[in-house]
């Protein structure tokens, strides 16, 4: 089977700060990778490269046979086949939850007014939020803005969805209405590549788990430990 996402040895340098060094990752049609290691190994760098947020330095990156690192590729489709969910939730605050998700069906993929809100309120319903499609997100808590934020990475009906520590701005009790829809997207066949706060938190089981040790290089691992939803004791972890 052909890989969904190939990277190989990507680099990315700030400046004189070496973010990434020799990075190779490939992911399968239908897998989720756990991403783990020490804060500042470039594990987000990592995700936002992907989707061209952020440009190599030098190496590749491809999802199926698009390049994304080669600036002759047509950047927007691939974006639309790859979703990204941060740790900011990052929702537009004068829209409504329906608005922010049927937005880029609309102006992107040019659907109609009609065939948006129904892309909008279909993928609500996905995420169990049919009931707050007027609501705005300061009317939201955490845990229903991500659900927003993940329902609008779908609305482009993508092939990939990255996930950057999309639990680390939770209140533990909020973090398994998130998991629940992430689990429920793997069962599905999405192919995911999460990037979690920390080696121990909550995250769908995954397919295989990769130890991001350094910014020089990966190298596969099996996870230690992958709870699909927090443990009991999970407040006391925070």
């Amino acid at each position: 089977m052909a890989d969904r996402v190939r990277i190989i040895d990507a680099c990315k340098n700030f400046g004189k700060v070496v973010a990434l060094k020799n990075a190779n990752l490939s992911v399968k049609p239908g897998e989720v990778v756990l991403v783990i290691g020490p804060s500042g190994s470039g594990k987000s760098t990592m995700l936002r490269c992907i989707n061209r947020l952020e440009p190599l330095s030098s190496g590749q990156i491809w999802v199926d046979e698009d390049q994304v690192s080669d600036h002759a590729s047509d950047i927007r489709k691939i974006r639309e086949e790859v979703g990204m969910v941060f740790q900011s939730f990052n929702l537009f605050p004068h829209l409504s939850a329906l608005q922010n998700i049927s937005l880029a069906p609309r102006i992107v993929k040019k659907a109609s007014g009609r065939e948006a809100t129904e892309i909008g309120k279909s993928l609500l319903a996905r995420v169990g939020l049919s009931e707050k499609e007027d609501s705005y997100p300061e009317q939201l808590s955490g845990g229903q803005q991500q659900r927003v934020a993940i329902a609008r990475a779908l609305a482009m009906n993508p092939k990939v969805m990255l996930f950057d520590e999309p639990t680390s701005a939770l209140d533990p009790e909020m973090i398994k209405e998130v998991l629940d829809v992430m689990v429920e997207l793997a069962r599905d066949g999405m192919t995911m590549l999460v990037v979690p706060t920390r080696w121990d938190s909550p995250a769908p089981p995954p397919t295989r788990s990769f130890s991001w040790t350094t910014a020089r290089s990966s190298r596969g691992v099996l996870p230690r430990r992958c709870s699909p939803r927090p443990e009991k004791s999970a407040p006391s972890a925070f």
